[in-house]
């Protein structure tokens, strides 16, 4: 089975793939994946040079991000272009990776997708699993970890889609409202009636 898991900013969603780590269970993480595949070599790469010329890279060939970034912000085309060319590789390699996993006997892969209800990719894994904080612990909580003012943690929880939303197209939904040993917990609980306790490293 493949679980894709999820959450918003601050909900705790890092912390429970650590978790599935640590218990043997495979965590293909789609941020790690989409920076892979853009190293030089990768054909991914290969095409975005092609289209924005190689004035997109460091003195070393890698991707220059921060200049990649401020070309995309302004010109939407571009944006579009660069998502037309990353995210299907970035599809591509974590199904190759999940495939991997499963034909190696494990039961259980974790995709680690942050936006897999906005960009729908649902259609990759057969169970959601969302990591949930209710909005004012995930607002307390995001002001503390990034010194984030009330407003400045605001605007970047509302620039996601509401967690109250993504609650209602899980298939699962663990409360994060407590401390880690808790999260720890209710994952723990959530594993053991998924597959037999015993199967767990």
């Amino acid at each position: 089975m493949i679980i894709g898991l999820t959450g918003g900013i601050a909900t705790g969603k890092t912390t429970a793939s650590l978790f599935f780590s640590e218990h043997g269970i495979p965590v293909i993480d789609a941020d790690i994946i989409a920076r892979e595949v853009v190293m030089p070599g990768k054909e991914a790469y290969e095409k975005i040079v092609a289209f924005f010329g190689t004035e997109i890279l460091h003195a070393d060939k890698t991707l220059n991000r921060v200049q990649l970034g401020e070309i995309i912000f302004n010109d939407t085309e571009k944006r579009l272009m660069l998502n037309k060319i990353v995210h299907p590789a970035v599809r591509l390699e974590m199904k190759k990776q999940a495939e991997q996993y499963l034909n190696a006997g494990h039961p259980f892969v974790i995709m680690d997708i942050p936006l897999l209800f906005e960009s729908k990719l649902t259609h990759m894994v057969d169970q959601t699993w969302l990591i949930y904080t209710k909005p004012d612990i995930q607002l307390k909580r995001l002001m503390e970890r990034d010194g984030y003012s009330e407003k400045q943690a605001l605007s970047r929880i509302q620039s996601q889609m509401p967690i109250d939303e993504k609650k209602k197209l899980a298939d699962i939904v663990i409360e994060n409202n407590g401390t880690k040993a808790q999260l720890y917990e209710n994952l723990m609980s959530l594993l053991t009636k998924t597959r037999k306790t015993d199967s767990i490293k």
